[in-house]
């Protein structure tokens, strides 16, 4: 009976943590959905995956937000050239590797957030993209954008934690080649260990449920 009963609380435990069966459409999303893809940006996702997964091991290399706009619902990101509304068909028209594309979508007893986030959102539209992941300028990238409309919808309380970023290779404990000519050619010293946050971890937050999509 005892073994019995470990084996159940241990498969609730693993069930809790990981993404939800039950699938969603694109008809079904709902603003403050947050997306995240698997999308093939070369070494930099290469680098980025190996410091860190998301949700069930998968990667992430990008994350938006749902919103709505008059009766239409679009996609809200912060990509290079800065943060942007999307369509829906441009957005999820991207190839995207192993990860594919997941759903975060706030738990029941936060839901409230999500369309104070979504409104949030439109105030960050022509900002410019943080090519140096400074979490103090007024620059944003993907998941920057996603922790500062939240966090203003939770009375500037945060809801997606920041970490301590690293840009070295865990296999060898120095800095991904890629990095270092990345930061070389902004001429900026590579931010070690600066405060900040990116889709992976947003994926395995404790607000979040996570759910497949049918594209």
């Amino acid at each position: 009976m005892i073994r019995y009963t470990l084996t159940v609380i241990l498969l609730t435990v693993l069930f809790s943590c990981s993404s939800k069966k039950e699938k969603l459409t694109v008809a079904t999303l709902q603003v403050g959905d947050i997306i995240f893809q698997d999308v093939d940006c070369g070494p930099f996702c290469e680098a980025i995956n190996k410091v860190t997964s998301g949700i069930d091991g998968k990667n992430f290399s990008h994350c938006a937000i749902v919103v709505q706009e008059n009766d239409s619902l679009f996609i809200i990101e912060a990509v290079g050239k800065g943060v942007v509304k999307t369509s829906f068909d441009d957005f999820f028209g991207k190839e995207t590797g192993n990860g594919g594309t997941l759903v975060g979508r706030m738990k029941v007893q936060y839901k409230e957030l999500a369309p104070k986030a979504s409104k949030n959102a439109f105030k960050y539209l022509g900002k410019p993209y943080d090519e140096v992941f400074d979490i103090e300028n007024d620059k944003y990238y993907c998941s920057e954008l996603i922790y500062g409309t939240y966090k203003e919808a939770n009375n500037n309380q945060e809801v997606f934690k920041l970490y301590p970023m690293t840009y070295k290779d865990p296999d060898t404990n120095e800095f991904f080649p890629i990095w270092v000519d990345y930061f070389k050619e902004l001429d900026y010293e590579i931010p070690e260990g600066e405060a900040g946050l990116n889709p992976g971890g947003v994926s395995k937050s404790e607000y979040l449920n996570i759910y497949q999509i049918n594209l």
